[in-house]
């Protein structure tokens, strides 16, 4: 093998992608912090009981996982940055009341989530500790949907659903290990005959509601129809009312509702959001309440968060263009030198050619370069 191949779906970025990455990296980090969120940047590499206590199957199967050198520990390489966000807010920071938190660095995956999709995503994502009522979730995804009009993402949809629907369906029910992540996946593939199958013996009211959510889906009118269709419960109701609130609330071009969508990690316990756009395969972003995430590290804190891959959020939306630059001549001459030094501060971009490279493809867009005037200064001037 050539010792160039990389690894199935993995890749290096080029440097045009490289570049609208980072610049979007930056982007959504200051869009973050003008909401008040605070950085930090969790370890690649974890125990790995650190890393999956609580997310439940899948995403054990998505981390990689080797032996530490020095403890003979298992490690595990993230696939999931929230956990450990969990770990500090409720372990390091230990802060009461409000913690607004942020990240961005690479996940890794031991499967792609899409067949054309990267095992190495780069997760951006916000959390808010330490607020059990609705407003945490909208503060959430009105910071998700501006980040995703930083990234000049077009037509964007959110998709509510809340997780406390199912779990006030199932409340009572005896489930048979395994069973419920097939309800869950089952419901999420909008499955009518698996579905059917799984709760064939469940009481009617369970089984009735399960089969009910397949076809709850649509506009506002849908939380109308969930309210006749499933058994009044407060857990079911107080879930349907959330719904209703945000989305009124929320100032979105296009609201839908997925009841039966629970698809993402386990460690969801409310409201849950996806983000879709003209032209993506799949959401762009998904989010929602976590509230028993923080539970292991003792500290059991309210917790709304969502992530996002700057990867997919950039071959979304296609290329930026380029930034304009100036083009010097390579020279010894202080006063060039000094020139160039001068624009650079400035913040402009710079290119010297060098000798013998004069008529080389430019890799940047000068639209100006920097010239001797008649009296020898050093000045810029449109190409």
């Amino acid at each position: 093998m050539s010792a160039w191949v990389l690894p199935d779906h993995i890749a290096d970025v080029l440097p045009s992608g490289a570049r609208h990455i980072e610049e979007l990296r930056r982007d959504l980090l200051d869009t973050a912090r003008s909401y008040g969120y605070e950085l930090v940047m969790p370890p690649l590499l974890e125990h790995l009981e650190s890393l999956l206590t609580g997310t439940g199957e899948a995403l054990d199967l998505q981390t990689f996982k080797l032996v530490d050198q020095l403890s003979g520990r298992t490690l595990g390489l993230r696939a999931d940055t929230t956990q450990q966000v969990a770990r500090i807010d409720a372990h390091l920071l230990n802060r009461q009341g409000v913690t607004r938190l942020c990240y961005c660095g690479p996940v890794l995956h031991t499967r792609p989530g899409q067949p054309h999709a990267t095992r190495e995503p780069l997760q951006f994502g916000a959390e808010i500790y330490g607020h059990a009522g609705p407003e945490a979730e909208l503060e959430a995804l009105t910071l998700a949907l501006d980040c995703l009009k930083v990234a000049q993402v077009e037509a964007a949809t959110v998709d509510l659903a809340d997780a406390r629907i199912v779990t006030s369906l199932l409340t009572g029910v005896p489930l048979a290990p395994g069973a419920l992540a097939r309800i869950h996946a089952a419901l999420a593939a909008k499955d009518t005959p698996e579905l059917r199958q799984l709760t064939r013996d469940m009481p009617a009211w369970a089984r009735d509601g399960l089969r009910a959510l397949v076809g709850l889906y649509g506009g506002p009118e849908v939380l109308v129809e969930a309210k006749k269709a499933l058994q009044s419960a407060p857990l079911l109701d107080e879930a349907l009312s959330n719904l209703k609130w945000l989305g009124e609330h929320l100032e979105a071009g296009k609201i839908s509702y997925d009841l039966a969508d629970l698809r993402g990690y386990a460690y969801y316990t409310g409201v849950r959001f996806a983000v879709y756009a003209t032209g993506a395969s799949d959401a762009l972003l998904r989010g929602g309440r976590y509230d028993e995430v923080g539970a292991v590290f003792g500290r059991n804190r309210p917790a709304v968060g969502f992530s996002t891959d700057l990867k997919a959020l950039v071959d979304a939306v296609g290329p930026r263009p380029l930034k304009a630059a100036v083009r010097a001549p390579w020279g010894e001459q202080p006063a060039l030198r000094e020139a160039i030094a001068q624009l650079r501060r400035g913040g402009e971009t710079v290119v010297c050619v060098l000798p013998g490279h004069e008529r080389e493809i430019e890799e940047f867009r000068c639209d100006r370069q920097l010239v001797q005037d008649s009296t020898g200064a050093w000045v810029v001037s449109a190409i």
